[in-house]
């Protein structure tokens, strides 16, 4: 009932609109991407201390619940992947964001139900099984589901113009995810930390499912429109990438590009969330102050954007593997700047740089290749697939850079471990090509 075409156009025409409805497409689909925001690190690391003092955990033991919920998060993210195809972004949208709202509640009286425990669950077993069960609901919800049914949405209503259109919805969500942590901060300050996840449980799980019952819309076929709206009509150029094989899951698998962005995408998700997570502590090891900790995510955001401004059209005109190779560089430049941090103070910007070329990169990556490689008809298994491996990679980044820092007293084993991945990656985006290309040349 929910593929009916008079459910898709329901309770508006989005043709009987006085502009192409793909322009609001991107402003909603971020929208549901910023809303994930409680389930990313980014918002995670702004409660962390507290659910540390609050249920008696080290900073080990909570990176292991951390680490083993996403892991199960990510097990799940190929499956919400197929049911979006199979149901469309609304109902999965809906679920996914009331889903993260009840998640916050129970994760803001974490400490009362520790009370409630049998004996023999006191301790660290109960309070690992608490966070374990919210860490894995809040990262599947929020950084899984919510994320990628809304940048599918996104991709959907755009073919040509992908890049372009991708890019306002790129610099939104940097923009916003840099300074989410300052406005989770006013309102611990302001309302303490319970209050302040109950406040947001209650944008999550009130307002915002309304906004996609009414306003999200699946594709624009199912509307009647096409891609890019009036676009081909007054544009006489050519598709320089035309899909012309509707790749399934399984032969996805088979595509070495696959792999190759997959891996880059899941390895930079592997340091910056273990970089983010630690960062405080990271940058007290080379003598800096917390104040500086935190301060440097502003400047890496907006190298990002300006990055993300410089690419996202151009990503519309040439191989994504040449801005591959980009991002592998600033991947190097950036764990670089970590592990030398400590020995020369202009290494605090070399850091910075290379953060804000990986952030730039990463989301024009996650909004054009998988549509671009692989067409639009199983976008959801295919991006799910592809973000299983994300989540996978932000799950053990915080662990890994943590036991860096107890077995060896200083992150650098891990960041030397990410320049080795990052080194062989870059040097195999050499060969990942658009599977596309070898059906154009036939």
């Amino acid at each position: 009932m929910l593929n009916t075409k008079s459910f898709a156009n329901w309770p508006f025409h989005p043709a009987k609109t006085p502009f192409y409805y793909g322009w609001a497409i991107i402003v909603l689909g971020t929208l549901g991407i910023c809303m994930s925001i409680p389930g990313q690190t980014m918002g995670v690391s702004t409660f962390t201390d507290n659910l540390i003092d609050a249920l008696g955990m080290s900073r080990s033991e909570l990176g292991f619940a951390y680490m083993c919920g996403t892991v199960t998060s990510a097990s799940m993210l190929t499956w919400v992947g197929i049911k979006y195809d199979q149901y469309g972004v609304r109902p999965i949208a809906i679920l996914a964001a009331i889903g993260m709202a009840i998640t916050l509640v129970f994760m803001s009286q974490s400490d009362v139900i520790q009370s409630y425990l049998p004996s023999f669950l006191e301790g660290k077993v109960g309070n690992f099984l608490i966070m374990y069960i919210g860490f894995a609901s809040l990262r599947f919800t929020g950084q899984g589901a919510l994320t990628l049914v809304s940048r599918n949405m996104m991709m959907k209503w755009f073919e040509k113009r992908r890049g372009f259109a991708m890019g306002f919805s790129n610099v939104v969500t940097s923009l916003t995810f840099s300074s989410a942590p300052v406005f989770f901060e006013m309102l611990i300050l302001d309302y303490g930390w319970k209050d302040a996840w109950i406040i947001i449980a209650m944008i999550a799980g009130l307002g915002f499912p309304l906004i996609v019952l009414f306003l999200f819309r699946d594709d624009p076929e199912k509307s009647g429109l096409k891609p890019d709206g009036n676009y081909k009509e007054r544009k006489s150029k050519t598709n320089r990438f035309p899909v012309v094989k509707q790749y399934n899951l399984n032969e996805t698998m088979k595509s070495f590009a696959f792999w190759v962005f997959a891996l880059m995408l899941s390895t930079q998700a592997f340091y910056w969330t273990g970089f983010t997570f630690n960062v405080v502590s990271l940058f007290e090891t080379a003598d800096y102050s917390r104040s500086t900790a935190v301060s440097i995510f502003v400047p890496s955001s907006i190298i990002a954007v300006l990055v993300t401004l410089s690419v996202s059209s151009l990503s519309d005109f040439i191989k994504l593997k040449y801005l591959l190779y980009v991002s592998g560089i600033g991947s190097l430049i950036a764990t670089i700047g970590m592990i030398y941090l400590d020995q020369w103070p202009w290494m605090i910007h070399v850091m910075i740089s290379g953060n804000g070329i990986l952030l730039g990169l990463y989301g024009v990556f996650l909004s054009v290749v998988w549509p671009r490689f692989y067409g639009t008809l199983h976008l959801g298994a295919i991006s799910g697939r592809a973000m299983t491996f994300v989540v996978l990679g932000s799950s053990v980044g915080p662990i890994i850079f943590s036991e860096s820092l107890a077995q060896t007293g200083s992150y650098s084993a891990a960041g030397w471990l990410c320049f080795g991945i990052f080194l062989l990656l870059t040097i195999a985006s050499f060969w990942a090509d658009n599977p596309q290309e070898r059906f154009r040349e036939k």
